[in-house]
């Protein structure tokens, strides 16, 4: 991660289309036209105050709204001002996998309203849109443009001889790579990473790169604060090669971000690039290059094995050795998410027979266990459940309550932008239901809400879903409170008896501390010392130690 001068976009143009001298000449022209006069770039581009929600277009639905009206009205009434910034999953017109099979990149699909209630929402709350440009619905109009042999779309995807040899590419399925479609001119063998309707596209085409900065220039004119790059370690296709996290992947994320960075300087680009740590923080490029936000993968798995285990041992020691981030970069912090939890972010890191015990325990909850290919074989890849079902196997409903919070409580005191799942804020369990209609298992971790029985239940402070969304208020309010918790601010882990994970968060006259208990015992640590103050209660009396309850958190300052 060196800190070489930044290189233009008319460079990296250059570099990564060398055949193709007229591309400096079609972006600037697109860049000419953007919808939009430029917007200055923040001050600051995140701080303490920042918790985003991450939720579908109608996982709030109310009759007689639009579910992107009821999605405005619920953060209205119950998320301000605690939750400040909501990422809407993809509210495009699709096809399948709930929106990451996309139709139509520009418009908003009519289930869900249209392009006036995500700008509304824009006006309250900071928004996120997915990018969902690794691939496209075999419905969409550049993939039936692409059969129909339309010279426009003539190199939009990737086709193969059937018998081509791909056994080097790691991939996340264990269906087909090559997917039969009929053309005018006979079959073609086409490249589908993730399933037959999801179609890979062909980045060394600078059509396809011009098609997708249109896509995301149009984000940034409707609102966009923060674009989340979908799948994109998958981007560039290499026979004979892994085709994941590839260079010319990185490539193109940076003369994505050196264009978007001429109209909208203040829009953010989040990589979602569900792999090995080391590899994931790549995408950080020097800090000036890729994206500004990565996604924290290592943590959801880690966090689960320290609950499960009682012990905090490898979650403390990863934590302590994490690199340095580049200044000008954070990590979003989350703990579940619409595709459950991954479990390749630790490979190296948790050892394989610890992920056994969690493909057990999701097993054991209800939950299901999502596979990949390694040759012949397959390795779990995913846990599809809810946090909550997490929490409470083999657990009373209190003590999944208090699991669950403790659980964030980690999240939440860490360095970095936390990013809460809606069906988390509320503690929902898993939707069995839902999964026996579809078959699918991320149908479990995908329940929507009517708005007016959650509703009725966040009345009742007695409820599941009060006590979880309450719990939230306050740990983000104290968060909130101080500046230690700045994404930017340095995280040190603090000596602790087993059990007992402590971070240390600030510098200087702001610090504060949060101490986890993740066990099932009650464990008494020592006070911090003179000057450290509890964020619920009066400055403490002189006490020599802090007795910290079974799956319970203590959060302390130090204004001084």
């Amino acid at each position: 991660m060196g800190d070489k001068a930044t290189p233009t976009w008319q460079q990296l143009a250059c570099d990564f289309y060398p055949d193709h001298p007229d591309l400096v000449v079609r972006i600037s022209a697109m860049l000419a036209n953007n919808p939009r006069r430029p917007r200055s770039k923040p001050a600051q581009a995140w701080s303490e105050q920042d918790a985003w929600l991450i939720t579908y277009a109608d996982q709030f639905q109310t009759h007689g709204q639009t579910p992107l009206a009821s999605l405005h009205d619920f953060h209205s009434k119950h998320l301000r001002p605690w939750i400040n910034g909501v990422h809407i999953l993809p509210f495009y017109p699709w096809s399948s996998d709930d929106g990451y099979s996309v139709i139509d990149y520009h418009e908003v699909d009519g289930r869900y309203g249209t392009w006036d209630d995500i700008e509304a929402l824009s006006s309250e709350a900071r928004l996120m849109f997915d990018a969902v440009v690794n691939h496209a619905s075999a419905g969409s109009r550049w993939f039936l443009g692409y059969l129909g042999d339309d010279p426009a779309y003539a190199d939009f995807f990737v086709d193969l001889p059937p018998d081509t040899n791909l056994d080097t590419v790691i991939r996340p399925r264990t269906t087909p790579l090559l997917t039969r479609f009929e053309t005018g001119n006979g079959a073609k063998w086409v490249w589908t990473t993730f399933s037959a309707d999801q179609v890979d596209l062909n980045y060394r085409s600078p059509d396809v790169f011009l098609a997708v900065l249109d896509v995301l220039l149009a984000y940034a004119a409707h609102g966009a604060t923060m674009i989340r790059l979908d799948a994109v370690q998958f981007l560039w296709k290499e026979v004979g090669a892994s085709s994941i996290n590839m260079p010319q992947g990185h490539a193109a994320i940076q003369l994505l971000r050196a264009c978007l960075d001429v109209s909208y300087p203040d829009v953010l680009f989040v990589t979602e690039t569900n792999v090995p740590h080391l590899e994931n923080i790549q995408y950080f490029g020097n800090g000036k290059r890729e994206a500004q936000v990565v996604y924290q993968f290592a943590l959801p798995p880690l966090v689960l094995d320290a609950l499960h285990t009682g012990s905090t041992d490898l979650l403390a020691t990863w934590l302590g050795d994490l690199e340095p981030i580049p200044r000008g970069c954070t990590f979003l912090n989350f703990l579940s998410s619409h595709d459950g939890v991954g479990v390749r972010p630790v490979e190296g890191i948790l050892p394989q027979s610890r992920v056994e015990d969690l493909v057990e325990l999701t097993r054991q909850g209800g939950g299901q266990v999502g596979v990949r290919s390694i040759g012949t074989a397959t390795a779990p890849y995913e846990l599809n459940t809810t946090w909550f079902s997490l929490m409470e196997t083999r657990h009373t409903p209190d003590q999944a309550i208090a699991r669950h919070l403790v659980s964030h409580a980690i999240m939440l005191a860490l360095r970095g932008i936390p990013a809460i799942y809606a069906l988390s804020l509320v503690g929902a369990r898993s939707d069995q239901t839902g999964y026996a209609e579809t078959g699918r298992a991320r149908s479990l971790n995908r329940t929507r809400m009517q708005t007016e029985d959650l509703a009725h239940q966040l009345a009742d402070p007695q409820s599941i879903s009060a006590r979880v969304k309450t719990g939230f208020e306050d740990m983000l309010r104290w968060r909130a409170a101080s500046p230690a918790f700045h994404p930017d601010t340095p995280q040190a882990v603090i000596d602790t008896p087993q059990g007992i994970l402590g971070i240390e968060r600030g510098h200087g006259s702001h610090r504060a501390r949060v101490y986890v208990n993740v066990s099932s015992s009650e464990i008494t640590i020592d006070w911090p010392g003179p000057g450290w103050v509890g964020f619920e209660v009066a400055p403490a009396t002189g006490d020599a130690t802090i007795t910290v309850g079974p799956w319970d958190s203590v959060w302390l300052r130090k204004d001084t």
